[in-house]
């Protein structure tokens, strides 16, 4: 009988509403030398892609000079940041639905195409690192989502099998990364469906059908 025993979340979108953060952020430091993005391109094209990523695909069709990348993606990161410690709060219903889970015995962790620094400040501004077992960045593994590669690593980080774990997530990227991972899926399309009674349903699901 297939039993769950860890939940593992994407960040953005899922646990923290950052989309429009990272939309600003980047636009903010693409603005230093005259270029942005679109909100269409923001959620179309580059949803759910690390800064780096993003970059080269600007490179590539709109010509960024691939010498302005790295001081581009400091500034990004640096104005993501003041945004962070701005506007990120603590949900309850993250909270709640973090420690019942964790007073039940399932391991948690976080796994982002975000950089560490984001990761670990976004979810202490959030108050739930400390319901956390594990958290992975895009600096953690070798090829970011939509590649497997993280949602694999913490798998087997956390000691388990790919038929022990759920995932969560929200855009297109992360969905191809965990279904390749091998895990369960629990798509979600706002942060509010990030709740104890949701998450519990499909894991009660899971183990009906794989029993």
């Amino acid at each position: 009988m297939t039993k769950i025993k860890a939940v593992i979340f994407d960040m953005d979108g899922v646990l923290i509403e950052a989309k429009d953060w990272h939309y600003e952020a980047l636009n903010k430091a693409l603005g230093l030398f005259g270029m942005e993005i679109s909100r269409y391109d923001h959620l179309v094209t580059y949803d759910g892609l690390p800064t780096k990523k993003k970059l080269e695909m600007l490179s590539t069709e709109r010509g960024l000079p691939v010498e302005l990348h790295d001081f581009i993606n400091e500034m990004k990161q640096q104005y993501t940041m003041e945004i962070v410690y701005a506007r990120c709060k603590p949900r309850f219903f993250h909270e709640y639905a973090l420690s019942r889970l964790k007073q039940e015995g399932y391991k948690l962790a976080v796994a982002s195409n975000s950089i560490r620094q984001t990761v670990q400040v976004m979810m202490q501004q959030a108050a739930l690192i400390d319901y956390l077992d594990l958290f992975l960045s895009n600096q953690d593994v070798k090829i970011g989502k939509p590649d497997p590669e993280i949602y694999t690593k913490a798998i087997e980080s956390l000691g388990l099998s790919p038929q022990e774990c759920l995932v969560v997530e929200d855009n297109e990227k992360g969905l191809q990364a965990a279904k390749a991972s091998g895990a369960w899926l629990m798509e979600v399309d706002e942060v509010e469906e990030v709740n104890y009674q949701n998450i519990m349903a499909h894991i009660t699901r899971i183990e009906g059908r794989a029993s």
